[in-house]
């Protein structure tokens, strides 16, 4: 399904290769988890000194230390659990790669709840309609796939797949459970604008009322320069565009064209909004260390339901989200404000 843009560059083209990547990849992480595991004595007493004497008394440091211990290790199991389905011809069931995916993402944030004392308070899931659902979510943080995987994959018992950046192919889990289950990994630098709609669309094909289609239309995380630079492009080619927009303060401008093509490949699907707040300042690993100097991190997702029937198509989806946008993005500063 996902073929690599073509690059100038390489070296990284090679690295793109399977066979090259996954070796050095999961290897690194094996690495890593077996000398955290050993050091534990070392960079647990090291890491507190410095914390201590530096006057971080919640001490992030040892719990990112710790989370990495988690992560490298949960990476290790589900790179063998997916090495036993292979094994025992069970390498394109579906179904056994997504109960193996709730496994991850639910260990996952169980490992960011003890190490970091990230809380996350749900809403909305109760309202989440049967049949198949696509999801328009933001993206503020390095861990809101993580958290959509585990809100729809153990709180809504759904199988979610993704549209996500390529990039994200260098997570050994992510590369190789999933690509057994119908994701897409889009090029972002592609100027082959067309082939990545096409992925898009084939990945949302033969889905049940078991599925969610997952798409972040703001297509990165979001900070204050991204969104400077979103609207200056948009300014070049629709002021009026850039006019109505520039009231956004939290979120960027949504790209339209991968959420429309999602939506229109999968006609019976309603949609579902997932936005949420606490999260802000968590795109980086710069800003994660440095919420975690100064509090613990909690966090509120929200999901709300709407109606298919209710969603405009054509040219006039792109307004529609643009709207859809524009409101969530006062929610969230209503409820920053509350905070």
């Amino acid at each position: 399904m996902f073929r690599p843009a073509r690059t100038h560059v390489g070296s990284v083209r090679f690295v793109r290769r399977k066979w090259v990547r996954r070796p050095i990849t999961i290897t690194g992480v094996l690495l890593g988890a077996v000398l955290l595991l050993v050091a534990i004595p070392v960079w647990l007493v090291v890491s507190a000194l410095l914390d201590l004497v530096r006057g971080r008394r919640r001490l992030p440091t040892v719990r990112l230390l710790g989370f990495a211990l988690c992560w490298t290790w949960l990476e290790t199991f589900g790179v063998l659990a997916a090495f036993g389905l292979w094994l025992v011809g069970q390498g394109k069931r579906h179904s056994a790669h997504y109960a193996l995916q709730r496994w991850w993402a639910a260990r996952l944030i169980g490992s960011l709840r003890l190490t970091c004392g990230l809380r996350v308070q749900v809403e909305g899931t109760d309202s989440i309609p049967a049949g198949p659902l696509v999801a328009f979510g933001r993206h503020a943080s390095l861990a809101d796939a993580l958290v959509s995987a585990w809100i729809f994959g153990s709180l809504a018992d759904r199988d979610p797949r993704y549209v996500m950046k390529k990039e994200l192919s260098y997570d050994p889990c992510l590369d190789v459970v999933g690509r057994r289950v119908p994701n897409y990994f889009v090029d972002r630098s592609s100027v082959a604008t067309q082939r990545e709609i096409d992925g898009i669309v084939a990945m949302a094909e033969d889905m049940t009322s078991r599925d969610v289609a997952v798409i972040f239309p703001e297509g990165t995380r979001a900070n204050d320069a991204k969104r400077l630079r979103a609207l200056k492009k948009i300014r070049e080619r629709s002021p009026e565009r850039a006019e109505r927009l520039s009231g956004l303060s939290h979120l960027l401008p949504p790209k339209a064209a991968g959420a429309a093509a999602l939506l229109d490949a999968v006609p019976d699907a309603d949609v579902v909004l997932m936005w949420h707040v606490g999260f802000e300042g968590l795109d980086t690993f710069k800003g994660i260390f440095r919420r975690l100097t100064f509090a613990e991190p909690d966090a509120v997702v929200v999901i709300e339901s709407v109606k298919r029937a209710s969603i405009p198509e054509g040219d006039s989806f792109a307004e529609w989200l643009d709207t859809q946008w524009l409101r969530l993005d006062r929610l969230i500063g209503e409820r920053l404000l509350a905070r």
